[in-house]
């Protein structure tokens, strides 16, 4: 499993092994995490594994970008395009957080930085999976939104990039860098009110 595989090949036991992998890069991170004991998790041999993933790091690629697509998926089955922004600002927000604040989350972030160097394909994979299919559908739902009139913006690509970050406020450092644990719904709540009404202050249109 050390070196690059051209691609991944799927069978029955495909999503087994996905889910067992999932269950060992949380808990051991990408360097850790043995063949034997992936194949242990998926309850399948080490030739089944190989067979799918011949290489570890398509089958963490593939782990986080499963991640990433449920997340998105989720958030857009909960964002109604035709409401007002605060109604779907607001659910982004929390979807945003829920993921960004969760251990799969925190894990999946720190390995793709830990691995950046040695595994550039991992960020791009993660980032095309979840944060930008996220950002466009937001950026679809400004466009829409100023339309209607309820926005008013000029680069809708930069207002989106500028919401996601307000989400984050200083919460999401306090998590990285370990000065804090978890997040209460009281902070949460705090901060998605925060960037809901920042956002809407520079691009409503309302009073």
């Amino acid at each position: 499993m050390d070196k690059p595989a051209a691609r991944i090949r799927k069978g029955r036991k495909f999503d087994q092994v996905v889910d067992g992998a999932r269950r060992v890069f949380l808990r051991d991170g990408f360097e850790g995490a043995s063949v034997d004991d992936i194949a242990r998790a998926a309850e399948v041999s080490k030739a089944t594994l190989y067979k799918y993933f011949p290489d570890k790091r398509l089958l963490f690629v593939e782990v986080a970008s499963a991640q990433c697509r449920e997340q998105a998926r989720v958030t857009l089955d909960r964002v109604d395009m035709s409401k007002p922004p605060r109604d779907v600002l607001c659910v982004v927000a929390r979807q945003f957080l829920t993921f960004l604040f969760s251990d799969m989350g925190q894990s999946i972030f720190r390995i793709c930085v830990a691995e950046a160097d040695r595994f550039p394909e991992l960020g791009r994979e993660f980032y095309r999976c979840g944060p930008m299919v996220m950002r466009d559908a937001l950026t679809d739902y400004l466009r829409q939104a100023a339309a209607r009139g309820e926005l008013r913006i000029d680069d809708f690509e930069l207002a989106a990039d500028q919401f996601a970050e307000l989400c984050k406020a200083d919460l999401w450092s306090r998590l990285i860098f370990g000065i804090a644990r978890s997040v209460s719904e009281c902070e949460r709540q705090r901060v998605i009110d925060g960037a809901v009404e920042t956002f809407l202050a520079r691009f409503g249109t309302q009073g």
